[in-house]
């Protein structure tokens, strides 16, 4: 019974009660009347319809243990592809205060890979392996189970493995081991699985080889920022360190994607985890496999998503799509003639919604070729063709740096350093030599993308330049709590528009 109110249920029941005994007196009433009027006993009565065609029977519902035994069958299937990696390196240690430290350590790391071919490709996360010196495979052991009764397992063999390539943006890694005869894991399509779904994750949680989760499809394409071009599948099943690198797997035991991480507030799986979709795993995977790296197309330009409060402050006609909030210098897009501050109404013939659309447009770019971008320039629409090129790693960040006493700018929840010649000396390749330095502090919103983060560079707010902490308190003065302004801030090489609430 569905789950209504007490009282439609109980409406329901006496109205059914109701009919029941009007449709009874109904039957009775004419039983007793006999044919109807003109129609004589010696008449033959109508022809009976054919009896309608009885329905296919239904399947059997799966029993319980049927069901338990098809997912043992699918942990059989997948476990012998899923392997431990430990790997070995150095890394600058951090203090007790989460500073990182000049001293170099011996880090040690553990996770799970998953083994593509027969001859030994691996595939994990790139966290799991960067950095590493020496890195080692563990094959699964070999089951002992013996009907219902399971003994111990041994340890499975030790093997050296080898780096082929990382990417660390995409968060993969490719290993190989000198081994033939491997059982592998096929692809399955993440673009196919749907909200709900069934699926597996495997891994080796805490170091706990060879362990099994299940749960749901919690989001089949989750972002953690509006303009962040990666995606994951969000799920529920439950995923610990160590489990990153691991499989996710459909309910046919097809990779659907890699286990890679999870947000948690008490270091434990709460149910958010996240696992990189198969389609780029497997695009990532090929790339590295050919060539030892990843091509990212790109035309040197940064787009963000134009929200509400962004076209207020800058002045925009519309309050969606995308803006350019950066231009390299001297890059494909600077000498197609792009600005900073221009809409780019299409790429392609194709409508751009949002900046995640756009960078993905032409990420799957040939290298080499050109893109039409369609941009809106004030009241003028410009038509520019400009070519892909591979994409190069940012640079380095530089150290935070915190004075409390002088430097608190309440409004935006920061300590901030105005650039001077000593300051810049310790900040290279800066865009202006004026500006404030977010030294500490944060208004970040991880599940917005918005706010600013301590090393980010302030350069002006709503177009207008501010060149110290003075220059950016008085500025902020003017507004009111709950304003929207649009400050332009570089962030790790890039410029960019924030938009903050004011306190």
């Amino acid at each position: 019974m569905t789950n209504l109110p007490a009282t439609w249920r109980t409406q329901s029941c006496v109205a059914r009660r109701h009919s029941c005994r009007r449709l009874a007196g109904l039957l009775a009433l004419a039983l007793a009347i006999g044919p109807l009027s003109g129609q004589t006993p010696s008449q033959a009565p109508p022809p009976t319809p054919p009896a309608p065609k009885a329905a296919e029977p239904l399947p059997p519902p799966l029993s319980l243990n049927d069901f338990s035994t098809s997912l043992e069958t699918l942990v059989n299937r997948v476990r012998p592809s899923v392997v431990q990696i430990y790997s070995t390196g150095y890394a600058a240690s951090e203090d007790s205060d989460g500073t990182t430290a000049s001293l170099l350590s011996k880090q040690h790391s553990t996770g799970s890979g998953i083994i593509l071919t027969e001859d030994g490709y691996i595939v994990t996360n790139a966290h799991v392996v960067k950095g590493a010196r020496r890195i080692q495979v563990r094959l699964p052991s070999r089951s002992e189970a013996s009907g219902r009764n399971v003994t111990l397992q041994p340890e499975g063999k030790l093997i050296e493995a080898k780096l082929v390539g990382l990417d660390r943006d995409i968060d993969i890694a490719v290993v190989k081991i000198d081994h033939t005869g491997l059982p592998f894991l096929a692809f399955g399509d993440s673009n196919r699985i749907h909200q709900g779904e069934l699926v597996m994750a495997f891994g080796s949680p805490l170091g706990l080889e060879s362990s099994v989760s299940m749960g749901v499809v919690s989001s089949v394409a989750r972002a953690l920022h509006p303009d962040d071009m990666m995606v994951y599948i969000q799920t529920d099943a439950p995923i610990n360190p160590g489990n990153s690198g691991g499989p996710l797997v459909d309910s046919q035991g097809r990779l659907i994607g890699i286990n890679t991480f999870i947000l948690t507030q008490s270091g434990g799986s709460e149910g958010l985890g996240f696992a990189i979709p198969s389609s780029i795993v497997r695009s990532v995977y090929g790339q590295i496999r050919r060539e030892g790296h990843v091509h990212r197309g790109r035309i040197g330009i940064h787009a963000q998503t134009i929200t509400p409060g962004m076209a207020t402050g800058l002045n925009l006609e519309q309050d969606w799509g995308v803006i350019v909030s950066d231009v390299s210098p001297q890059g494909p897009a600077d000498k197609a003639g792009v600005k900073i501050g221009d809409i780019v109404r299409g790429l392609n013939g194709k409508v751009m919604r949002d900046a995640r659309q756009l960078e993905l447009e032409i990420f799957r770019s040939p290298m080499s070729q050109k893109v039409t971008l369609e941009l809106q320039r004030g009241s003028d629409h410009l038509t520019v063709e400009v070519p892909v090129i591979n994409a190069v790693d940012d640079p380095t960040r530089f150290a935070d740096l915190v004075n409390p006493e002088d430097n608190l700018i309440p409004r935006l929840g920061i300590l901030g350093i105005g650039i001077d010649k000593k300051l810049a000396a310790l900040l290279p390749d800066l865009r202006n030599s004026y500006g404030v330095v977010v030294a500490a502090g944060s208004t970040t919103d991880l599940s917005s993308g918005t706010g600013l983060s301590p090393g980010d560079v302030i350069y002006s707010v709503d177009q207008t330049p501010v060149a110290s902490v003075a220059a950016l308190k008085k500025k902020l003065d003017e507004y009111k709590a709950g304003d929207p302004v649009v400050m332009q801030v570089e962030r790790s090489g890039v410029l960019m528009f924030v938009t903050i609430e004011l306190e």
